[in-house]
C-alpha cells in the first residue's frame, strides 16, 4: 500500500502543472469522432477516482464485499467534461486524488486484504490493496494518453 500512496502523491504533485500547460485547443481536440479528447480522458480519471474512493471507504466497513461498478462511457457523457472549464477539471482531479491518498494513508493494514466487487471482469472480487496498486497503474496509463511517454507502463 505504501508504494501506491507514494506513487500517487508524486503524480498528483507533478501533473496538474503539466496538464495545465497543454494548450486548450489540444486539450479539447477529439482525435476521432466517438473518441475521448484529453479533457475527457482527465474526466474519466476523475470518475475512476470517485469509484475507487468509494471502494476504498466502503470496502473497509461493509460486512460483505461491496459491489461498486463503473460504467465509464455513461459517466463521461453524463458529466459533460468536454464542456467543463479545464482548470476546474484539473483541480477536481487533483483534489479527489488527495482524498484517496488520505483514505489509503489512514487505512489499517489489516483492511488491505478486505475485498470489493468491481463487477467488471471475470475476477470481480479484488483486495483493497490490489485495487490501490491497479488504480495507480490505470492512472498512469491514461496520463500517458494526455501527455505521451510520461510513464513506462503497460496496462493492463
Amino acid at each position: 500500500m505504501n508504494t501506491a500512496i507514494t506513487e500517487l502523491n508524486k503524480v498528483i504533485e507533478a501533473f496538474p502543472i503539466k496538464i495545465s500547460a497543454i494548450p486548450e485547443a489540444e486539450f479539447s481536440a477529439k482525435p476521432l469522432p466517438g473518441k475521448w479528447s484529453k479533457k475527457e480522458v482527465l474526466g474519466h480519471l476523475i470518475d475512476s477516482a470517485q469509484s475507487n474512493l468509494r471502494r476504498f471507504v466502503c470496502g473497509q466497513y461493509e460486512s460483505s464485499p461491496p459491489k461498486i461498478v463503473y460504467d465509464q462511457e455513461r459517466w463521461v457523457m453524463s458529466n459533460t467534461y468536454q464542456q467543463t472549464d479545464s482548470k476546474e477539471l484539473i483541480l477536481l482531479w487533483q483534489l479527489i486524488n488527495k482524498r484517496i491518498v488520505a483514505v489509503l494513508t489512514q487505512m489499517p493494514a489489516n483492511f488491505y486484504t478486505k475485498m470489493c466487487d468491481t463487477g467488471k471482469d471475470s475476477i470481480n472480487l479484488r483486495s483493497l490493496e490490489w485495487l490501490a496498486a491497479d488504480y495507480v497503474k490505470h492512472l498512469k496509463h491514461h496520463l500517458n494518453q494526455i501527455i505521451p511517454a510520461s510513464f513506462d507502463i503497460v496496462y493492463p
